[in-house]
């Protein structure tokens, strides 16, 4: 079951939750206040690098926050990283 993380629009606070994929966006309260207004936030992931295969090369593979240069399309760009 994948983990969803979540924000309360009353209180602020950010929080984790095990839910079935089916259960991604119904209702959930906020474990600090018990609000109703939460919602999902983005979730990014990163892949370590393994020796024996290189994934990502310890780099975020997604959702990644940094900008890109202005030349490359992304992949796996020489002046940039991405």
């Amino acid at each position: 079951m994948p983990i969803y993380e979540y924000v309360c629009q009353d209180c602020s606070h950010e929080f984790d939750a095990l839910r079935s994929m089916s259960q991604a966006d119904e209702a959930i309260a906020c474990t600090r206040c018990g609000g109703e207004h939460i919602k999902r936030k983005l979730s990014v992931f990163f892949a370590e690098h393994d020796k024996t295969v290189s994934v990502s090369g310890g780099r975020t593979v997604a959702g990644s926050s940094e900008p890109a240069c202005n030349t490359c399309a992304g992949g796996d760009c020489a002046r940039c990283g991405h």
